[in-house]
């Protein structure tokens, strides 16, 4: 930009303009056009450099104030860097010209100086935020622009925020968003999605009207204007009482977020998912997005190669799947085999924890569901790595199989597929979860089976096998849940003893001493639940006497063993 608008140069035969410059001026444009010419090695936020502008800046010519402004926008294209007072202030001064140009060149220069974190600050220290919205309304959009970009650069300061959410920026920035001129718009939509990232900013967002205006921005031309709108939308989401006010705004929301999930954008594809994840997290829009075809759209994303579609839609899928009515309709659409292939995503365990939970959610409340997921291979790729997933992800898997456990169909097939080998050292992992979970899978396995011999053949191995599980979890030691699991599972092999079973039971001091201590244990209050922890120790205590009457022989054996002892 070397143009330095140098008024003295102007006809001095007439004349005419030399007396309207001071000397000071005289002396700035100099020294101004010298450094200029050696751009490259001159600091301009410092010392005689600075000076320069700020004279020019601060003169009552305005054709000084246009070249300093538009020196100040140059150089702050090509050199951003904290500065101070010293730098701002002959800036903030500029934008309150009535000069266009300068307006326009001095709000370039703020909002570049703006990247930068310490600047975002001391602008609004200084009062530029007040100076901007004034630009703001400008009727030139060239100001207009610059002015909104500022404003979109400083809202990405936590500090700012609330500063900016309760001034007048918030009712020009969502007027704005309307602007015919693509790039007002651009940087409008730019800012109010800046404002979304904390929920009281979401909530002024919202009572300033700011839903509609983003929902129908969602079919413009301009990728830029869909992404920050969809992920705006998908930020204001997150909050229940929003996602009500969404409703209520335009029933096409969903439709217009399906769309968006084939435009050619893959930015905006994957903002599309995740606001459909998070509006999703309601039962009316879980039906509402199955009802709307919403399924097609995500298996392309699920079975993309670009990780953050994989991520968005996997953690859609998610929470559709948590509605009993949409288990089939998700299976029937394909998604069981590559939901399992993501198991092996060991890139991301945010991936793999959405995967194996959709599965487990797949599962819940219907035998040929939980049968299409067994065939598919799902048992044997959890068998195949959860030693080597993050303990969230083996939390996850646990519970799938705990589930899957739950059909009496299926139980014959898991146990001879070896579950008992990944379940039993899970009852003895570090993670509460991992641990409840395996627990509850061994006891689903184990209530009205016929064939107890997957658990005999397991009593002792691996890693001291159920009699170890058992043990541990009717310890005085373990939590009272994980001690209800134990005392819950010796009930299940009591159904339908068989006699080597209950043998091994009864010969375990440590297991028949646990359960007469909880047994023996004072409630607050007596209860009459069937389910009471001490009622069930009870139950079981009073069977496993009978079965002694009844089998006198075992008792000896157990009493041998003790002498032994």
């Amino acid at each position: 930009m070397g143009n330095i608008c140098c008024c003295s140069k102007n006809d001095n035969k007439t004349g005419l303009y030399e007396p309207l410059l001071q000397e000071n001026e005289r002396e700035a444009i100099t020294e101004l056009l010298q450094y200029l010419e050696n751009r490259n090695h001159t600091n301009f936020f410092d010392g005689q450099p600075l000076r320069a502008l700020a004279t020019l800046a601060f003169s009552d010519n305005v054709d000084l104030q246009r070249s300093a402004a538009l020196a100040f926008a140059e150089i702050t294209e090509k050199d951003v860097r904290q500065v101070g007072p010293d730098t701002l202030n002959p800036i903030l001064f500029l934008l309150q010209s009535h000069d266009i140009e300068v307006q326009r060149a001095s709000s370039a220069a703020l909002g570049n100086l703006a990247v930068n974190t310490e600047n975002k600050l001391l602008i609004v220290q200084l009062g530029g935020l007040d100076q901007l919205i004034r630009q703001m309304a400008s009727p030139n959009v060239e100001v207009q622009c610059n002015a909104v970009g500022c404003i979109t650069n400083l809202a990405t300061h936590d500090e700012n925020k609330s500063r900016i959410a309760n001034s007048d920026a918030l009712r020009l920035l969502i007027d704005l968003a309307k602007s015919r001129d693509q790039r007002v718009q651009r940087n409008a939509t730019g800012a109010l999605l800046n404002m979304t990232h904390t929920q009281e900013n979401r909530q002024q967002l919202v009572n300033a009207g700011a839903i509609p205006i983003l929902i129908s921005l969602l079919s413009s031309h301009d990728a830029d204007v869909q992404y920050y709108c969809t992920t705006a939308l998908s930020n204001i989401a997150v909050d229940a009482g929003n996602r009500r006010k969404l409703a209520q705004s335009d029933t096409r929301l969903v439709q217009y977020l399906i769309q968006l999930m084939d435009t050619k954008s893959l930015k905006v594809q994957c903002q599309a998912a995740l606001a459909l994840r998070n509006l999703a997290s309601d039962e009316k829009y879980q039906l509402e997005i199955v009802q709307s075809k919403g399924l097609g759209p995500l298996l392309r994303l699920l079975k993309s190669s670009f990780l953050p579609l994989i991520l968005s839609s996997v953690a859609c899928i998610r929470n559709i799947s948590i509605h009993p009515a949409n288990e089939s309709p998700i299976i029937d659409q394909g998604f069981v085999n590559p939901l399992i292939e993501l198991l092996s995503y060991d890139d991301n365990e945010e991936i793999q924890c959405h995967a194996i939970s959709t599965l487990r959610n797949l599962a819940a409340s219907s035998e040929r569901n939980k049968r299409a997921i067994v065939e598919a291979g799902a048992v044997e790729r959890i068998k195949h790595l959860i030693h080597q997933v993050p303990a969230s992800v083996k939390t996850e898997m646990t519970a799938a199989i705990a589930v899957l456990a739950l059909s009496d169909d299926l139980k014959p097939r898991l146990l001879s597929m070896g579950v008992l080998d990944l379940l039993i050292p899970m009852t003895l992992n570090s993670n509460p979860e991992v641990q409840g979970n395996a627990a509850a899978a061994i006891g689903n396995l184990s209530s009205k089976i016929k064939d107890y011999t997957c658990f005999i053949k397991y009593w002792s191995q691996p890693e001291g096998g159920i009699l170890k599980f058992l043990t541990t979890f009717t310890s005085e030691k373990s939590d009272v849940a994980f001690q209800h699991i134990g005392v819950w599972t010796i009930e299940q092999f009591l159904e339908e003893p068989n006699v080597e079973l209950v043998t091994k039971i009864i010969q375990s001091n440590e297991i028949l001493d646990s359960i007469t201590r909880i047994a023996s244990e004072k409630t607050e209050t007596d209860s009459n639940d069937t389910n009471d922890i001490h009622v069930l120790a009870k139950r079981v205590l009073r069977i496993l006497e009978e079965f002694k009457r009844s089998n006198p022989v075992e008792e000896n054996k157990r009493t041998a063993g003790q002498k032994q002892r």
